[in-house]
């Protein structure tokens, strides 16, 4: 059962509420970004278009929906949920494009009527108009009195540094690889820094602003950390393939690689050697490797289970085995997870 299966059946008014307040402060973060863009994009050249019909949607704003209840948790009133998650919105549009570009690929952040095939222009124009976005409303938080006018260029630096760290790390294994890292290093020194403390980039701006107790925010930012660990093990179980070619570093062939088990080592190598480029197989060439698959669902559910148990209050608690279900169909990696318990 999904988190959405699972809100629908539940008897539980409070959590319901919750959720579709989320949805509405969503609905209105996205709106002013939509709004700010359309001016900034006004006598371009460039006409914005209508967004989606499920833009602003919780399905479609799954993650961002969990770095806003962030803010609930620690307390932070509405206005100032809104403009973080608006920020927050510009950080997802950057990063999105910065994606595209690297992986040779396009998830729109904006509809324009830019022609559909020119992507890397329209990836390039999506992180150039979300930088410009954040700078507006962060004036507009000056205005507001939210942020103090001195502040502007070190909450602008710190979005910047939340992403950068993540960045350096991509860099790093853009020419490929030379060393397969062991398991524990890949966390620690890899996606550490690619995704975990990405997903702490929501609370940037924040702790320049907010006087919450800092065990509070250290709860919370802790929690995501975990999230997207659990996040990015999963993603290196869709990847898998991917990433062997382009000899980038994977969770499950470091498993594999270093692990204990000959028979799975020597398939890898076997297939790399048949193939210097990577082997074929597609994204079902996991499901060769069961016992490291099964050994990355279990570090992945543990990050998982850790940082939405941490994360949820005490009556959300039943919420935290369907979130995961749906964090793993949103990355892809649902089937693998079922895999990774049961053999397939």
């Amino acid at each position: 059962m999904n988190f959405f299966q699972a809100l629908e059946a539940a008897e539980r008014p409070r959590a319901k509420e919750l959720f579709a307040r989320l949805e509405e402060e969503i609905s209105e973060a996205l709106g002013q970004f939509w709004s700010v863009a359309s001016g900034i994009l006004r006598e371009s050249g460039i006409r914005l278009l209508e967004p989606p019909a499920d833009y602003s949607t919780l399905r479609r704003n799954f993650f961002s929906a969990l770095f806003l209840y962030s803010y609930h948790r620690a307390g932070i009133p509405h206005s100032r949920r809104i403009f973080y998650a608006t920020v927050n919105h510009c950080l997802r549009a950057m990063v999105t494009g910065c994606d595209n570009l690297l992986d040779d690929e396009y998830k729109p952040t904006l509809v324009t009527d830019l022609p559909e095939k020119g992507f890397r222009f329209r990836s390039v124009l999506d992180i150039m108009v979300a930088d410009r976005v954040l700078f507006e409303i962060l004036l507009e938080a000056c205005r507001q009195n939210m942020l103090d006018p001195e502040r502007i260029t070190e909450a602008s630096a710190s979005t910047l540094r939340a992403l950068t760290r993540s960045g350096i790390q991509e860099a790093t294994e853009e020419q490929g690889i030379d060393k397969v890292l062991e398991p524990e290093a890949i966390l620690s020194s890899v996606h550490h820094f690619k995704t975990g403390m990405l997903f702490q980039c929501p609370w940037a701006v924040p702790r320049l602003i907010e006087t919450t107790n800092e065990e509070v925010v250290s709860l919370v930012t802790d929690a995501l950390y975990r999230i997207g660990m659990g996040c990015q093990i999963m993603d290196d179980m869709v990847d898998f393939a991917t990433d062997l070619a382009k000899r980038r570093h994977n969770y499950i062939r470091s498993v594999v690689h270093h692990g204990a088990d000959p028979e799975e080592r020597s398939r890898l190598a076997d297939l790399l050697e048949k193939n210097r480029r990577g082997p074929d197989g597609g994204p079902d060439l996991i499901l060769d490797f069961p016992r490291a698959l099964a050994a990355a669902t279990g570090a992945a559910r543990s990050y998982l289970e850790e940082g939405l148990f941490a994360l949820f209050t005490e009556d959300l608690a039943f919420l935290v085995p369907p979130v995961m279900e749906t964090l793993a169909t949103l990355i892809g990696a649902d089937r693998f997870m079922a895999c990774g318990n049961a053999p397939c």
